[in-house]
């Protein structure tokens, strides 16, 4: 299933292909410190996860894990996360460290807001991230999403304490910028 395409990224379904790649990105240090998932994170789990995401889409219950591949070569370069049903979801994203830095993720993330705001007529998205994270944080307020706030020590992470710093991005915000020339 192809949810969407930019010129150089899809987004698409999670395949059982995927999961070497996923399993290599997600053990990588710089990609995994700020994320939930315990390391290290074995082939066997991304088998897990890939097989787990084989027909579902954004909206069930639960994580969906989406898949952002390469548009010329359909290679995964990172996968985006959409949580929620009803007027609002949460998102999230990890890219590989080759693909960091060279619009992957706004790309991508753009291509999930679309479809989002579009397709399933959401009210809100909103993320959270480490405040140390500041890539992502960035990545957000490219995006057009407002910091709402940081809770502080509200999430243990591998034995620390950490701040989770919230955005946010209602859908006429959105519609709002894709308006703008």
């Amino acid at each position: 299933m192809i949810l969407r395409t930019a010129p150089h990224v899809t987004l698409r379904a999670l395949r059982p292909d995927d999961a070497p790649i996923l399993a290599a990105y997600r053990n990588h240090p710089s990609v995994s410190r700020y994320q939930a998932w315990p390391l290290p994170y074995p082939p066997s789990a991304a088998q897990a996860l890939t097989a787990a995401m084989q027909g579902r889409a954004p909206g069930d219950d639960g994580w969906t894990q989406l898949a952002l591949a390469d548009a010329a070569t359909d290679t995964l370069l990172g996968d985006v996360a959409v949580r929620g049903a009803g007027e609002q979801a949460e998102i999230g994203v990890t890219l590989a460290p080759h693909a960091q830095g060279r619009g992957v993720a706004t790309s991508g993330l753009t291509l999930l807001l679309d479809h989002l705001f579009g397709e399933r007529q959401l009210h809100r998205v909103y993320a959270s991230t480490d405040p140390r994270n500041l890539p992502v944080a960035r990545l957000l307020t490219r995006l057009g999403f407002r910091h709402e706030g940081t809770a502080l020590e509200s999430y243990l992470h591998r034995g620390e304490w950490t701040d989770d710093a919230t955005y946010a991005l209602l859908a006429r915000e959105w519609r709002a910028r894709k308006e703008r020339p």
